[in-house]
């Protein structure tokens, strides 16, 4: 920024001429250069993070597995399990064992990642879970 007085007299006052052109396009590009350099990490931070989100709750929902074996017994959780024919009803009956789950499994899971059950529940396997793999659909993900 420029302070120059607008005449050699000294009585009058200065004049606030401001920012220079080359100084704006000097500040507007190393902001650009550290946005460029800043913005795929930070996208690849939110992969990472929805990725280890969705891990994460595959792992409580084996939890919950474990607890819905325990409190039920084994005979009659095997029995409620082959009842609950599709995912979403499985989870329905997980959801009891889990802290704060979501009303669905949808919303329970991050976007782009599903969980599968398996058909039955006294094998103690873990269930299977699939995530977003760019544009070829979905990838297992061992965890």
């Amino acid at each position: 920024m420029s302070l120059l007085p607008s005449s050699s007299n000294p009585n009058q006052r200065v004049r606030h001429l401001g920012f220079s052109l080359v100084e704006m396009m000097a500040c507007v590009s190393i902001i650009g250069i550290i946005a460029f350099l800043a913005i795929p990490s930070i996208t690849r931070m939110r992969a990472d993070s929805e990725k280890n989100l969705a891990i994460t709750r595959a792992e409580a929902l084996n939890l919950a597995q474990a607890s819905f074996i325990q409190v039920r017994g084994r005979t009659q959780a095997a029995i409620d399990w082959a009842a609950a024919t599709s995912d979403e009803a499985r989870y329905q009956l997980l959801r009891p064992y889990m802290s704060y789950a979501e009303l669905t499994l949808l919303l329970y899971m991050p976007a782009g990642y599903t969980v599968t059950f398996n058909p039955t529940i006294t094998t103690m396997t873990k269930m299977q879970l699939r995530g977003p793999s760019g544009t070829s659909g979905q990838e297992i993900i061992p965890y």
